[in-house]
């Protein structure tokens, strides 16, 4: 097949110089033109359908980029609310933890002077 290809590229390549001289009658110049004017047709053609070339894509753009910074800026606004609310709520468990080792150390305290003026009784102390 590929011995085939410069073969099939060469007979497709005079079928279109033929097409384009024999619909100019026979005049190399015009025959060109007709040929510069197709492919400019066709590029124009393959460009219109690429994506953002509309007149309105860069509207639609905007709007796409608009929408991606709101959404942007509600999550951060969402994340603001929830890292306060856990800071407060560690600031809240914090001081719950702490007056807890502290009513258990007073306890503590007191168990042991308790105990301490015991076991003194024993030894004759007050």
């Amino acid at each position: 097949m590929s011995k085939k290809a410069p073969l099939f590229l060469g007979l497709t390549a005079a079928g279109g110089v033929g097409y384009y001289l024999y619909s100019a009658g026979g005049n190399p110049t015009a025959a060109e033109k007709k040929f510069e004017s197709d492919v400019h047709k066709a590029s124009a053609e393959v460009k219109s359908h690429l994506p953002g070339r509309t007149p309105d894509a860069q509207n639609k753009g905007a709007q796409v980029g608009a929408k991606f910074d709101d959404a942007v800026a509600e999550a951060d606004k969402k994340f603001s609310a929830t890292k306060s609310n856990v800071e407060a709520y560690a600031k809240d468990a914090k001081a719950e933890a702490l007056k807890k080792v502290d009513a258990f150390d007073k306890t503590v305290e007191k168990e042991a002077a308790k105990a301490k003026s015991g076991i003194s009784s024993w030894f004759g102390g007050k």
